[in-house]
């Protein structure tokens, strides 16, 4: 390299120099070491040009000439992070993973903003077994990943919803810097945000593969996991942020909403108990350690936690109607008084309404049922505003159904699907009775069990989706064009799904959900040998009896009276239709029958569904196993007669649920001879 006269020429020529090293160390490091070595003759031991010489031999792999000279420049340059970070690269690949630590930290102490030192530091302390400082480091990381101007720039974009600028941003970072686990998790939230789920799974597991430790990316993966049908892996996240962070109530309440999900509700009780013993004093802590225990048959312990939510939130709707709902409690004087003193201190319309539901129930057990009825009236409008009901897709899938489910047609795939018998359906409408089968066919040594699940639901809507996307012009050209090695995929899928909620080994199991009876005929594709139950309750009691209900989630036709009666009329007609198809795959349970002749109806029950009739399904009250739905209570009971009517008192109040049933209600527990569904 020519040595320039004037000292502005040196100073021009020696930058250039140096920016065509640097620029030579990624594309080609043997000219990168050649250039530094020409501006070490021409200027020797310049501390940049030694650096770069070193770099470049550690990218040639010449680690011991690379750590000579390293370590000889930190002794020089003490304060030059960029050669304590240089210097603890070559520890590392020569396995030394202590002096790497150390150089590590001496870098971040240095700099604490540069993000490639703490993800190396986080990988070392690991690789030493330091778990719990490699997570220190991670957190470090992201900490200062966020104060980056890229990074803010893309989460301000992903904010304003301009998810491809966001997405530009983010993928550019990324393939400047892979181990950016701050924008990889930033990445994973932007495709979260526009409903791709999976990209979103994939780039948040991405993250923790690099950033173990990385709290805020592993709750946005158990959120996003508890979406679908990986409930309990989102669990098995959820135990690790309880594991690293005890004292985290948030992570707390996370895993235990998990164990609900999947039936764990001791667990559960014990997460609340542990929260409220240690002082966690918030209403919605004692309103979930309720629910627990209801759902465990602790009634007792339910009212106690529900009343001290109360007492600490006596707006607190919620609470308010899960006393109600219990059936058993009755709401006396003062609670009418406390809720009417409440009613317009509701936090949002959802409260306001499942207060009305409790004055609704309040009312009509002290016998004054035109009050009760202006509640339930208000309550229901509340929360009609609140939904996004499509009457029209539901009627339309029940027409639909009964035009794809011929004989023929199931003659043709007949032999086919998943042969297993493992699943009971019990199939219908909220409010039918069919908490009371399950409870009796549960008190079975051969059949477990579980809870509503949204399995067959979910693989439904997954089939539709494919009309939605386009790729199909309706569900019945989906279903006809499902192969029979599709058809026992989707049935062994549907039993690999509902295999977390078996825990007790019996050989059959129970799936109470039941809005199942828009699958009717997709379970007896792919499941062929289920057993499918229709549970059945007079239509105004059953259609009114919901109506009155507050549900957490789905059933979002029961809020008003006349949609709550054509779905009733939809449901009547589809099963009708398919009786008529396949005669004796739906065995149907009269809930009048059930009551006035409850040994005979139990003995049928058990000899269609296949098992020995057992003494303990007539004492199905005695069965202590957790039950989630409104009739929880119920059924810890011997079958009792009075509810059978009971929605004769509010009679004059209902013509509009009447007027939609039509002659569905003057035929039960018939079916009318023509029934159009529409």
């Amino acid at each position: 390299m020519a040595r320039p006269d004037a000292a502005g020429e040196a100073t021009v020529s020696l930058d250039a120099a140096f920016a065509h090293a640097a620029a030579m160390l990624g594309r080609d490091p043997r000219l990168a070491l050649g250039q530094a070595r020409e501006i070490l003759r021409a200027v020797p031991g310049h501390p940049q040009a030694v650096l770069i010489e070193a770099q470049a031999l550690r990218a040639l792999g010449d680690l011991p000439a690379a750590r000579a000279l390293l370590v000889k420049l930190a002794r020089e340059q003490p304060r030059s992070a960029m050669t304590a970070f240089e210097l603890a690269m070559v520890h590392g690949g020569l396995g030394e993973i202590g002096l790497a630590i150390a150089a590590l930290e001496r870098t971040v102490a240095l700099k604490p903003d540069l993000l490639p030192a703490w993800h190396a530091l986080a990988g070392a302390r690991r690789e030493a077994g330091r778990e719990a400082e490699a997570r220190d480091a991670d957190a470090k990381a992201v900490e200062a990943a966020t104060r980056d101007p890229v990074l803010v720039k893309a989460a301000l974009a992903m904010h304003d919803s301009d998810f491809a600028a966001a997405e530009a941003l983010l993928d550019a970072r990324i393939q400047q810097m892979p181990r950016d686990a701050a924008a990889l998790r930033l990445r994973g939230e932007v495709a979260w945000r526009q409903a791709q789920l999976d990209p979103a799974v994939a780039w948040l597991k991405r993250t923790l593969a690099i950033a173990p430790g990385f709290a805020a990316a592993r709750e946005l993966l158990v959120r996003i996991l508890q979406m679908g049908p990986d409930v309990a892996e989102a669990l098995a996240h959820a135990s690790m942020l309880v594991d690293e962070e005890p004292g985290n109530v948030g992570h707390a309440l996370l895993k235990a909403s998990l164990q609900v999900r999947l039936g764990e509700q001791d667990h559960a009780a014990d997460i609340y108990r542990e929260l409220v013993g240690r002082g966690v004093d918030s209403p919605r802590v004692w309103l979930n350690l309720g629910h627990v225990e209801k759902t465990l048959g602790n009634q007792a312990d339910a009212i106690a936690a529900y009343r001290k939510a109360l007492a600490r939130d006596p707006a607190l709707g919620e609470a308010w109607w899960s006393l109600a709902n219990l059936k058993t409690v009755r709401l006396d004087a003062d609670d009418v008084a406390a809720m009417t003193a409440v009613e317009g201190n509701a936090e949002d319309d959802e409260q306001a309404s499942q207060l009305h539901f409790a004055l609704g129930k309040a009312y009509e057990d002290a016998g004054d049922a035109e009050t009760a009825f202006d509640h339930y009236a208000r309550a229901n409008a509340l929360r009609r505003k609140e939904i996004d009901y499509e009457e029209a897709r539901i009627i339309g899938g029940a027409a639909e159904h009964a035009t794809l489910f011929t004989a023929p047609f199931l003659a043709s795939r007949a032999g086919q699907g998943c042969a297993a018998n493992d699943a009971i359906f019990i199939v219908g409408l909220p409010r039918a009775g069919s908490t009371l089968v399950e409870q009796i066919l549960s008190s079975h040594s051969a059949i477990e069990g579980t809870m509503e699940l949204p399995d067959m639901m979910m693989i439904g809507d997954r089939l539709h989706s494919r009309v939605e996307e386009g790729e199909f012009a309706s569900f019945s050209e989906v279903v006809r064009s499902l192969a029979p090695a599709d058809l026992k995929r989707l049935g062994e899928e549907y039993l690999d799904r509902t295999r977390v909620h078996r825990k007790e080994g019996r050989a059959r199991f129970i799936d109470k959900m039941p809005n199942n009876w828009m699958y009717t005929g997709l379970i007896r594709l792919i499941l062929p040998n289920a057993t499918v139950i229709d549970a059945r309750r007079h239509p105004m009691g059953c259609c009114f009896s919901g109506w009155k209900q507050f549900f957490a989630r789905g059933q979002l036709f029961t809020y008003d009276l006349a949609e709550i009666g054509r779905y009733y009329r939809a449901y009547v007609a589809q099963m009708a239709a398919f009786d008529r198809e396949a005669p004796g795959a739906v065995y149907r349970v009269i809930y009048e029958r059930m009551v006035a002749d409850t040994e005979g109806e139990v003995r049928r029950l058990l000899d269609h569904v296949g098992v020995p009739f057992e003494e303990e399904c007539l004492a199905f009250y005695r069965n202590r196993r957790a039950v989630r739905t409104a009739s929880s209570e119920q059924v810890r009971q011997p079958i009792f007669t009075d509810g059978v009517d009971h929605w004769r008192q509010f009679e004059p109040f209902l013509g509009p649920l009447r007027e939609a049933l039509g002659a569905v209600e003057t035929a039960y527990p018939e079916v009318p001879a023509e029934l159009a569904i529409a």
